[in-house]
């Protein structure tokens, strides 16, 4: 019998499980443009992906 709702109490997916789970049951592909397991040409696929679907990213703000 469980006691608390599922993700309450018990051990927690890392960041990457929750997107290798997505990618395996959902078809949702979750990637950095930052991952450095990707190569260069992975990377600009990933950067122009994004751009086409959502538009350009905000540059970052400059902390001097």
């Amino acid at each position: 019998m469980r006691f608390a709702p599922r993700g309450f109490g018990g051990t927690r997916r890392s960041p990457d499980q929750v997107k290798r789970d997505g990618w395996k049951e959902q078809g949702v592909l979750a990637v950095s443009v930052d991952d450095n397991r990707l190569t260069w040409p992975e990377r600009e696929l990933v950067r122009q992906l994004g751009e086409r679907l959502y538009g350009k990213r905000e540059p970052e703000a400059r902390h001097d």
